[in-house]
């Protein structure tokens, strides 16, 4: 255990922190865990709309610094494309 109060209050954020990105990771994988789901089931209505919230929560959590933007990128990107591909 840490003896100097910055190195306290260090250990605290980090534990806050963590537990936030676990959080929005988790949301994050629970959307997209929705689009390949409706995916698998055919529905195409369904897909685009679980598509729609996913790219909303990746968004939301590359602006909190949860994901590098790249990575937000990337993982939108073959999103729609697995959802297009459905559609034709």
């Amino acid at each position: 255990m840490a003896n100097i109060k910055s190195a306290k209050k260090r250990i605290l954020v980090t534990e806050t922190r963590t537990a936030r990105n676990k959080a929005i990771k988790s949301k994050v994988k629970t959307m997209v865990k929705k689009v390949y789901t409706a995916i698998d089931e055919k529905d195409q209505d369904a897909a685009k709309a679980a598509l729609k919230e996913a790219i909303s929560t990746l968004n939301k959590a590359g602006s909190k610094g949860v994901y590098h933007k790249n990575t937000v990128s990337r993982k939108i990107s073959r999103l729609q494309k697995a959802v297009n591909e459905m559609a034709s």
